[in-house]
C-alpha cells in the first residue's frame, strides 16, 4: 500500500506546480485552491509512504516523478523546449525513478 501512496503522492507532484502555471500567482482562486489541496495531500501521502519505505528512496522518487511528469507537461501544456538534450535528460530521470524502484528494500 505504501507504494501506491508514494505513486499517488508524486503524480500529485506534478499536478501541483502545473496549478501553479495556472493560478496566474494565486490570483486565480478556481485553480489556487484545488492547487493547495495537491500540495497538502501529496505531503501527507509522502509522509504515509515513508512510515516503512526507505526515506531516501521515497524522497528520490516523489521528486523524481515530480520532476518528471511536470516537465513532459510543460512540453505538453506550455509549449516549453522539447529538444533533444532536454528529451534525454528527462528519461534520464525516468530511468533513475525506475532504478530505485526495483532496488528498493522495502
Amino acid at each position: 500500500m505504501d507504494w501506491l501512496y508514494l505513486f499517488v503522492a508524486g503524480l500529485l507532484e506534478v499536478a501541483w506546480p502545473i496549478g501553479f502555471k495556472y493560478s496566474k500567482g494565486f490570483t486565480k482562486w478556481a485553480y489556487t485552491i484545488p492547487t493547495a489541496a495537491a500540495l497538502c495531500l501529496s505531503f501527507f501521502l509522502l509522509s504515509k509512504a515513508s512510515k516503512t519505505l526507505p526515506i531516501g528512496t521515497a524522497y528520490a522518487i516523489w521528486t523524481g516523478i515530480g520532476v518528471f511528469g511536470t516537465a513532459v507537461f510543460g512540453i505538453i501544456l506550455f509549449g516549453e523546449s522539447y529538444n533533444l538534450l532536454r528529451l534525454m535528460c528527462i528519461f534520464l530521470i525516468f530511468v533513475g525513478i525506475v532504478g530505485l524502484k526495483l532496488t528498493a528494500s522495502a
